[in-house]
């Protein structure tokens, strides 16, 4: 399995060996999936037992040794269904800790990307490991960031010819209305450098 990271702007790839990367989430998935498997399954225990009861029962009057038999291999049987019933049970839930892995590694490498994002830090295009579920979340991610980036260039290209103007005007205005422009000229140009630094 491989994690695709980016260090100083390379992209870089490590084998990756940790199953629980979201454990609440996991934990609980897994428990319940478990649990599931578990008590849907103790439909197939049930039957038999009631089958083998019946005929136990049926031959309780005709031959009763018989009857003792059905009924100490119906005992066995049901003890030994409900062990491999349980050890299933344990199965599916580490199955579904390992599976789980490949969603709640997505989830994760979105949720670290949109906090990098937040904090004023441009991580690159977001890329989950090969074998990951969501990877047109990771598509669609990296076409919505682009489309926003791209806006961004617009405005920040009217920003400087609206900055401009209002440089060239306040050259030519009172002095009371300049520095008003001056403001609304200093204003934009820390609107622009915001822009420039998320670009």
């Amino acid at each position: 399995m491989k994690v695709h990271l980016f260090v100083s702007g390379d992209l870089v790839s490590y084998s990756r060996k940790i199953y629980l990367i979201n454990p609440k989430f996991q934990y609980r998935l897994s428990f319940y999936a478990s649990v599931l498997v578990f008590v849907t399954g103790l439909i197939y225990p049930f039957t038999i037992y009631v089958l083998l009861s019946a005929i136990s029962a049926n031959f309780a009057l005709k031959n009763p040794e018989i009857a003792l038999y059905y009924s100490e291999k119906r005992d066995l049987l049901i003890l030994l269904l409900t062990g491999l019933h349980f050890g299933f049970a344990i199965l599916s839930f580490f199955g579904c800790i390992f599976f789980s892995h490949r969603i709640a590694g997505p989830l994760y490498k979105l949720q670290k990307h949109l906090r990098s994002i937040r904090d004023g830090f441009s991580p690159g295009k977001l890329f989950f490991r090969k074998g990951d579920y969501f990877q047109d979340v990771a598509d669609d991610l990296n076409d919505t960031i682009e489309y926003i980036e791209d806006g961004y260039k617009s405005d920040l290209v009217y920003l400087s010819e609206v900055n401009s103007y209002i440089n060239n005007l306040s050259l030519v205005v009172p002095d009371d209305k300049r520095v008003v422009l001056n403001e609304i000229s200093s204003r934009l140009s820390e609107i622009q450098e915001r822009f420039t630094n998320k670009s």
